[in-house]
């Protein structure tokens, strides 16, 4: 089955572009497009796609609060692909916060744009290493000091723990294998495993449980 898109951005050209791109891939389907949050949140009700690109500064309704919205109010609910520029949106974080699945350079090459729906379609998150490192480098401080330390934490082993420091750094699972000297398919076994204990649902909300329980503090190297 083709995998199913939703396009959410004011401008009528970005979602003419996503489209055509899109469009041309025998694997997805674009079944729909928004021109406003709310209606992003409606038109995701009826479609019920897998995968919404959301804009982050649209009108009526942010990126930020639709996101947050579709994956309460929807199920089951969407992957959500954010489309930033990074130098001027402040909400990014924010984003990943209300459960956004991976991150688009606004100013990507088309290949990379079905590469990230490829990528949250199939339950990754982040899309790449160096996209959540800027992230966290830019809105890593913004996070609240310790907040509650979810007692779940407790039940990770002390690899498990290192294992969530790293992703929550934004090394991937072959770099995580190399600085910990074990195979890749060892990396990949512990992060199954620590998404089940915490109940996580992808690399997206380990980066913000990390950062948010103090696991990880911005600004200090691994």
């Amino acid at each position: 089955m083709p995998i199913r898109v939703l396009i959410a951005d004011d401008q009528a050209m970005v979602r003419g572009g996503f489209a055509l791109i899109l469009g041309a891939e025998d694997d997805i389907d674009v079944v729909g497009e928004a021109d406003d949050g709310e209606r992003a949140v409606a038109e995701v009700r009826r479609l019920k796609p897998d995968v919404v690109i959301m804009d982050i500064q649209m009108p009526n309704l942010d990126g930020v609060r639709a996101t947050r919205k579709i994956l309460d109010d929807v199920d089951p609910p969407p992957r959500v692909l954010v489309v930033t520029t990074f130098d001027v949106d402040e909400y990014v974080y924010e984003a990943l916060q209300a459960g956004a699945s991976g991150f688009l350079l606004k100013n990507a090459p088309p290949e990379d744009l079905v590469r990230a729906i490829h990528v949250v379609a199939g339950g990754d998150a982040l899309l790449s290493p160096q996209v959540t490192r800027r992230v966290i480098e830019q809105f890593g401080r913004r996070v609240p000091q310790s907040l509650a330390r979810p007692a779940a934490l407790d039940e990770l082993t002390d690899r498990e723990t290192e294992v969530l420091t790293l992703v929550a750094r934004g090394l991937s699972n072959a770099e995580i294998a190399e600085r910990l000297f074990v195979s890749a398919g060892t990396v990949k076994t512990h992060v199954a495993r620590i998404f089940m204990k915490l109940g996580l649902r992808d690399r997206a909300q380990a980066v913000v449980l990390a950062y948010e329980s103090g696991i990880v503090e911005p600004g200090r190297q691994a």
